[in-house]
């Protein structure tokens, strides 16, 4: 071990108080080759991400897949970046700031939050420091993967107990492991397709498209499949759509491996060969719009539904800002929060410190 992170200071009778990390996949710093390698070099090697055997695949990745992906890749990203930066980085963090101010109204209670990226900046290392360094001595870990895999979720995990690894004064820990059949985020999903259809009117066909993972983690115990099966059930049944009016499909799909099928790709071919009027897409694994639905779908798949004869593509944003997605969301923390959030009592810790002090601790 490299030895222990730096420690806050340790102040007797000092009111503590629970903090929630909030966190989501990452981002490069800039659209350039040169960030997006520094990016793909950390998710790529996590092996999490990438289930082959170390001495197999690491060479391939630094011989052949950091040398022609991350320009491709700063291309994709240039197509979507924003003046304010990345819009996954600047959705997770205006979710941070109204999470904040709903929990604040809510429990009236000492409550600190901070959002981190899986990859990327800020770090979860830079997450947990900072709501140590504010007093925290209960963190709530909150991924914003609605649907459990061990390729997000189960990494977040591994990141967040590596950081507490080198930490000396440990904090209590809670982690939410999914929230796919949660009622408010299920409500959130399904009103914010009935709002963009009032706007618009409605497809011929709605497909639910989820990011894939490689078919043999279905085969081994991983319950994304099955997550994501039931998320497109429920918002279907709010939405009292019938079988034949929507489609579940798995995009962004990585090497020669077998992923989750039906692909997103093939069933927008499909549609488009049948002249299909009217395609609507949303992607209900996403809470926050990024390179995977601003670039993957909204613009090439728009691109490939119409090549291939379809009449006209919407894509439905992803829950982002939703006061109805804020409010869910303070409601899975609250949940999670359970005991943590009763005020300390001024006598209680006035009297603790006035015992430390008289037993010879330092002010």
């Amino acid at each position: 071990m490299a030895g222990y992170r730096r420690e806050p200071p340790f102040l007797h009778g000092a009111a503590t108080k629970p903090g929630i990390l909030l966190v989501n996949l990452g981002s490069p710093d800039a659209p350039t080759a040169q960030a997006l390698r520094r990016y793909l070099r950390e998710f790529l090697t996590d092996p999490r991400v990438v289930e082959v055997p170390r001495a197999l695949w690491l060479p391939l990745l630094h011989a052949s897949v950091l040398t022609t992906r991350p320009r491709k890749s700063a291309r994709r990203y240039a197509a979507i970046w924003t003046d304010t930066g990345s819009p996954l980085l600047t959705h997770t963090a205006r979710q941070a700031v109204m999470l904040r101010g709903y929990l604040g109204e809510r429990h009236r209670a000492s409550l600190e939050i901070e959002w981190a990226m899986r990859y990327g900046s800020p770090s979860i290392a830079h997450g947990l420091d900072g709501l140590r360094a504010r007093g925290c001595d209960r963190i709530l870990v909150l991924p914003l993967y609605p649907q459990y895999a061990a390729s997000t979720t189960g990494s977040v995990f591994d990141a967040t107990c590596q950081t507490l690894a080198r930490v000396r004064n440990v904090p209590a820990l809670r982690l939410v492991k999914h929230f796919h059949d949660h009622p408010g985020y299920v409500g959130a999903l399904a009103q914010s397709v009935r709002d963009y259809w009032m706007q618009t009117g409605r497809p011929d066909v709605l497909l639910m498209s989820f990011h894939g993972v490689p078919r043999f983690t279905l085969d081994r115990g991983d319950p994304y499949h099955c997550e994501c099966q039931a998320t497109a059930r429920l918002v279907a049944e709010a939405l009292a759509l019938p079988a034949e009016r929507y489609r579940v499909t798995f995009q962004s799909r990585f090497g020669r491996t077998r992923w989750l099928q039906p692909y997103t790709a093939d069933v927008l071919v499909e549609l488009g060969r049948a002249r299909t009027a009217r395609v609507d897409v949303v992607c209900p694994g996403f809470v926050s719009d990024c390179l995977e639905t601003l670039e993957e779908i909204a613009l090439e798949g728009k691109s490939v539904f119409l090549r291939a004869g379809g009449q006209a593509f919407h894509y439905i944003p992803c829950l982002n800002e939703r006061d109805d997605w804020i409010k869910a969301l303070s409601d899975i923390a609250t949940a999670n929060l359970h005991g943590w959030l009763t005020p300390a009592d001024p006598a209680a810790l006035e009297a603790g410190r006035n015992r430390a002090l008289a037993l010879g601790a330092k002010e």
